[in-house]
């Protein structure tokens, strides 16, 4: 997918968001299940509001942190760039004045510091990826609920680390797979007819038998892009290079030109939004868009708590690769297309694909469904138009799915959430699961070589090389301890 696709995409996801939050205040979705508005309601909290810290506070962040305050009064923000900081806590500063609130906010560097304060009970993580599992799990420690954005995890070791230590402490861990709460989309040509959730009512009717014995699912998720050669740039003032990389290997920071590019005050670089398509630091749209999509797929498939049996594929990378590592060290190095195929018990297939219209084909005995962030559509039978015929808001399916709860506002579930003290609809272990999909597809491509998987033993079969590939090695003074 190009950037341009791309960023559309985001831009009417987060709209969607919006407007969903916005219709909170309409009659309820279920009756017989009100959703609790936590910024309304009393907590558990000491407070009459959940007490907030932020770490990271970049670009995502700015949808992520006001969905979150609210919820919660924001008291802490943090960040490496100083840039990015004193920005998160302006905006922190003045959801406190909208709600007549005469706190302080903090600002930090160094995010253990904010673990550190007694006060705050809740954080949202908003960092680049290979920061997300070695700060969750700090702050599930430190006695925090946490709501991190995807992909959750760098590897497939940090999964099962991560699930570890959310077993051990009982802490309310939301991840940011908003396609599980929220978003609209039509469900026929002229669009006169929407439908809300309709990647939970997608779900619904795979579940539902429409489509017959399910046997393939296709997610089309785009590629990452390429870049030229990146130079060698100084690091920005304000800026800690060193804590930003944390666990990846210390390498020069490179930038290209400002004010051109997708990302205009950090071009072609390795930070910020770019870090995407750098393997040091993600996992490229395998990881990216995979997250949402590869995790409802896996839903609708019904093998969301366990996982394939085999996996293999091709993929094109816009720098030349030995062993699996790239060569080139000033260029983007994700791959730019692929396709890659994960066989599931019960003869069932997932296709994931970098090229086609963006979105989830689910093909059945009996019908087929295509479903995305616009569309709920059938591509073959009438299994949408069947499943319509029972008004949405009246079918107790959607709230099976959705545990019982509202679906409507994914930072909202996560705060009803700790008021019960229950996993939230995007739970650290189904991610963990649709994650080692997403791992294991770009071990696949990188090493070149098909994969035999056991779900249950979390190990690659008969391969000693392909199974170091489960963890990567981490610098020094940024190990993950469990």
């Amino acid at each position: 997918m190009s950037r341009k696709v791309t960023s559309s995409s985001r831009r009417k996801f987060l709209q969607s968001s919006a407007a969903a939050a916005a219709g909170l205040a309409a009659a309820p979705y279920f009756p017989w299940s009100p959703y609790t508005m936590a910024q309304d309601a009393k907590t558990t909290s000491k407070q009459d509001r959940p007490i907030l810290g932020c770490i990271g506070v970049g670009d995502r962040w700015n949808a992520v942190g006001p969905q979150a305050m609210n919820f919660a009064d924001c008291v802490a923000v943090c960040d490496v760039d100083v840039n990015m900081r004193e920005k998160a806590k302006g905006m922190a500063l003045n959801k406190l004045g909208e709600k007549g609130k005469e706190r302080g906010v903090e600002m930090y560097e160094d995010y253990r510091k904010l673990l550190d304060r007694k006060d705050i009970e809740v954080v949202t993580i908003v960092t680049p990826d290979h920061w997300h599992v070695k700060i969750g799990i700090e702050a599930m420690k430190a006695g925090k609920d946490v709501y991190c954005e995807k992909p959750l995890t760098l590897t497939i070791d940090e999964g099962k680390q991560i699930s570890k230590v959310l077993k051990e402490t009982g802490r309310v861990f939301q991840v940011g797979t908003q396609q599980r709460s929220e978003m609209s989309a039509r469900v026929n040509k002229d669009g006169k007819q929407r439908i809300d959730q309709q990647f939970l009512h997608a779900v619904a009717i795979c579940k539902s038998g429409k489509l017959g014995k399910l046997v393939k699912a296709t997610c089309v998720i785009g590629g990452a892009p390429s870049s030229g050669e990146i130079p060698k740039a100084p690091v920005p003032t304000g800026f800690n290079w060193d804590m930003w990389l944390g666990q990846a290997p210390m390498v020069d920071f490179v930038m290209g030109k400002k004010g051109e590019g997708n990302n205009r005050q950090y071009p072609e670089s390795r930070t910020h939004y770019e870090f995407r398509w750098w393997y040091e630091y993600s996992g490229g749209k395998m990881t990216d868009w995979g997250a949402h999509h590869i995790d409802i797929a896996a839903w609708c498939l019904g093998v969301d708590t366990s996982g394939p049996s085999h996996i293999e594929g091709t993929a094109d990378h816009p720098v030349p690769f030995k062993d699996g590592w790239p060569t080139v060290s000033n260029k983007y190095n994700a791959a730019t297309k692929f396709h890659v195929t994960a066989g599931f018990p019960g003869e069932m297939e997932m296709h994931i694909l970098s090229d086609g219209e963006n979105g989830i084909t689910i093909e059945g005995t009996e019908g087929t469904i295509f479903v995305s962030r616009g569309d709920l559509r059938d591509e073959k039978g009438t299994a949408v138009a069947d499943y319509m015929k029972t008004k949405p808001s009246e079918n107790p399916a959607i709230a099976t799915l959705y545990k019982g709860k509202r679906p409507g506002n994914h930072m909202g579930n996560f705060f009803e959430c700790r008021q019960d003290r229950t996993q939230p609809i995007s739970d650290v272990y189904t991610h963990h699961r649709a994650m080692t999909t997403a791992h294991l597809a770009n071990i696949c491509i990188r090493l070149g070589k098909k994969l035999q998987w056991d779900s249950q033993a979390e190990q690659i079969l008969g391969d000693d090389e392909a199974n170091k590939w489960l963890k990567r090695e981490q610098r020094k003074g940024y190990e993950i301890e469990v």
